[in-house]
């Protein structure tokens, strides 16, 4: 049953938060709806330390249910949910980025949160829901959190900016920013950022960011409210510290680590010496402390340090692990058309970071089919993105593509997107592979670029190039001070406080994502990310632009050919045939594939030109509409005592009359024609049921003598 139910107004619908008894061995539950859209969220805490980790061991699972929409899906064999959508995952990112900088440093307990959607109106989306259900089910925990945050999504509909924008909203919004923040000392500090745009300026993403402000606050005061009626109490947290082996760990390493990171040469692969003193160190703890267990706690204590040199360097020294200025990139290069079959590649390099990017043309036929709780479609320009091992100099077995993969690859999709043409102008499927080929900071917007390359280089349409860039954050949270930096590498990325991913072109912004390891960021630190990552994005682009400069004339020869065209709806049905017949039969004569939207647009694809042409041409002879007074060299192909049958046009023929042939009374028609002979014919007239009737007079035919 519900226990208690609070309510907040959010643009023109109720937030509702309602707690129940329903998961009462959770440590929190809550349900949250907006609109009809309703989501349970359970937060769950483990009562065992893990020990030994160097990350904090959270899970979040976003789980759709197809009942949410009031659908059976699935194949005829199985009926229930498997695996999680592409969509649910990406929810599942969102939140984890979003709710983990808040947990304790050096909290290591499991904690797990199951968000499910259970009731969905299509009109309100559940992710947004999902992170504020997570939130309050943490807030009203005995977990240990730093929450409760606020979480919002704006779009711009028609010049208005609009929150929680419904999906037909977000199909005519010029964006789709989605953000998460918490309140400290009553100032809004912000802790996720996603966003797809249409080329928007930074101007118009900070003016969206302050308008949502006052929302945020709002919906994270209204949840502090309820925790405090409801008395809700926090399990105590002390981190647990052995002094002793602490010491022992300080002694042996006095200032080799400081020395190792500070003096390191100035280059990308610096920090080799670092893992040389890692395993002497733990060599040294196993010795003195056998059959103790005492190693697991080198690494947390080893990382910690090397992430205290390594910002202090930055903050105090201006010094980055590889020699950089805070806003210098790393070398860049480019190359296209390196792959003789493929119809479209490119290699984009960013220091070690190299990703491979090859690119398939196929037909409307290839469009992925989605058939989902949120989305039922098709899918007609995808990009997926490959993380393989050996990228990073590591060994690991090769399982299909974790959540990062999903991730990574659909933020480089949802940045180039905007930028492909829409299929009345390019009616080709299109699918990029990613292939981090090196990895050493940033490889999703490395990705960008090389997708870039290979659509260009495939002679796909786009409206103009795109690249991306990651921008990092060095700050010192006791006094304030910090440094944002310009392409982060791999250290800077693990070490560092912020993953600050923008993709866009030289108009603008197409993609966001920002994730944090503080507890947040205020506008000004947003705004100078920001500015970096454009005068960096606009370098890149430049850097593009010379080793190509617009999308090639000519697709590959490799590619398929596509022929399209529009026909009567109504004529769909003869072109089809009886169970497929008419169709099928085209299909395997001309060696192509045919597709027909109910709208009467066919696509013909095919490897042979001549053979799809010639497939067209056959279909627009089937449909199209015979009238009375058109001539047509026909050809003869049934005589019979009464008169001939002759094809006018492929799939149609008439009746010439025996009567129709000359002026003059003939015995037979095998007088005149004979069958295969091409004869001049008009059609003069068409009788209720369609039948053509057709004369050769008018049409001056002549008898050979």
């Amino acid at each position: 049953m519900i226990k208690e139910k609070f309510e907040l107004p959010i643009g023109n619908k109720t937030l509702k938060i309602e707690i129940t008894d329903w998961a009462l061995q959770a440590s929190g539950s809550c349900l949250v709806s907006y609109g009809d859209t309703v989501v349970m969220a359970n937060a769950t805490m483990s009562q065992k330390n893990v020990d030994g980790f160097d990350f904090f061991p959270l899970t979040i699972d976003y789980e759709e249910k197809f009942y949410a929409a009031g659908k059976i899906l699935g194949s005829r064999f199985l009926k229930r949910e498997s695996r999680p959508s592409d969509e649910a995952i990406l929810t599942s990112r969102m939140i984890d980025r979003a709710v983990r900088p808040l947990f304790p440093r050096d909290f290591k307990k499991e904690v797990q949160i199951i968000t499910t959607c259970l009731s969905f109106d299509g009109e309100n989306d559940p992710d947004i829901i999902s992170m504020i259900a997570s939130s309050f089910a943490l807030a009203i925990s005995d977990i240990p959190w730093n929450g409760p945050l606020g979480a919002i999504k704006v779009g711009k509909v028609n010049g208005e900016f609009a929150l929680n924008p419904t999906y037909k909203q977000k199909e005519e919004s010029q964006f789709e920013l989605t953000l998460s923040a918490i309140n400290h000392d009553g100032q809004m500090l912000i802790n996720m950022i996603e966003m797809g745009a249409k080329e928007v300026t930074e101007d118009q993403v900070m003016e969206a960011t302050k308008f949502a402000e006052k929302t945020l606050l709002d919906i994270i005061d209204f949840q502090k409210n309820i925790v405090k009626k409801i008395g809700a109490k926090k399990a105590e947290f002390n981190p647990a510290v052995e002094l002793d082996i602490y010491k022992d760990i300080k002694e042996f390493l006095q200032d080799r680590l400081d020395d190792a990171i500070t003096n390191a040469a100035p280059n990308e692969k610096n920090l080799g010496a670092t893992e040389l003193i890692k395993e002497e160190l733990t060599k040294f703890i196993i010795q003195k402390y056998p059959d103790e267990d005492k190693e697991k706690q080198v690494l947390p204590f080893f990382e910690k340090e090397m992430e205290r040199i390594i910002i202090r360097n930055i903050l105090e020294k201006n010094q980055r692990p590889d020699g950089r200025r805070s806003d210098e990139i790393r070398p860049l290069g480019c190359e296209i058309a390196v792959l003789p079959r493929t119809h479209g590649s490119g290699v984009f390099h960013r220091g070690m970071t190299k990703v491979l990017a090859i690119l398939t043309l196929g037909g409307p036929g290839d469009q992925q089919l989605l058939d989902g709780m949120e989305i039922i479609g098709k899918k007609r320009f995808m990009h997926h993105y490959n993380f393989p091992p050996f990228s990073t100099g590591e060994t690991a077995p090769m399982r299909g593509p974790k959540r990062r993969e999903i991730g990574h690859g659909h933020l480089a999709e949802k940045a180039l997107l905007p930028l492909i043409p829409n299929p009345e102008e390019f009616p080709y499927t299109i699918r990029i592979v990613s292939e981090a080929l090196s990895s050493n900071g940033s490889t999703s917007m490395a990705s960008v670029c090389a997708a870039t390359l290979a659509l260009m280089d495939a002679g796909v349409p786009i409206k103009s190039p795109a690249a991306g860039i990651s921008i990092g954050l060095a700050k010192n949270e006791e006094t304030g001070q910090y440094k944002v930096l310009t392409d982060i590498q791999g250290p800077e990325d693990h070490f560092g406080d912020m993953d600050f991913k923008v993709a866009g072109t030289k108009n603008g912004i197409t993609a966001i994502q920002m994730d944090i390891k503080i507890n947040g960021i205020d506008t000004t630190i947003m705004e100078e990310a920001l500015a970096k990552a454009k005068d960096a994005r606009l370098k890149i682009l430049d850097i593009i632009s010379k080793e190509i400069a617009e999308p090639r004339k000519n697709l590959s020869q490799y590619a398929p050919k596509i022929i399209s065209f529009m026909i009567n709806p109504a004529k769909i049905g003869e072109v089809v045939g009886p169970k497929g017949s008419v169709i099928n039969k085209l299909i395997e004569e001309f060696a192509v594939t045919i597709d027909i939207e109910d709208s009467g647009l066919v696509f013909i694809t095919g490897q042979d030109q001549v053979l799809a042409d010639a497939c067209a041409e056959r279909i627009k002879g089937m449909v199209k509409e015979v009238e009375v007074g058109e001539t047509y060299q026909g050809t003869v192909r049934k005589i019979m005592e009464f008169g001939a049958f002759v094809d006018i046009l492929p799939g149609q023929s008439g009746l010439v009359h025996i009567s129709k042939f000359v002026p003059e009374k003939i015995a037979s028609v095998k007088d005149v024609v004979k069958e295969g002979e091409i004869i001049p014919v008009k059609v003069v007239g068409i009788d209720d049921l369609g039948r053509i009737n057709l004369s050769a007079i008018d049409a001056g035919f002549k008898v050979k003598k």
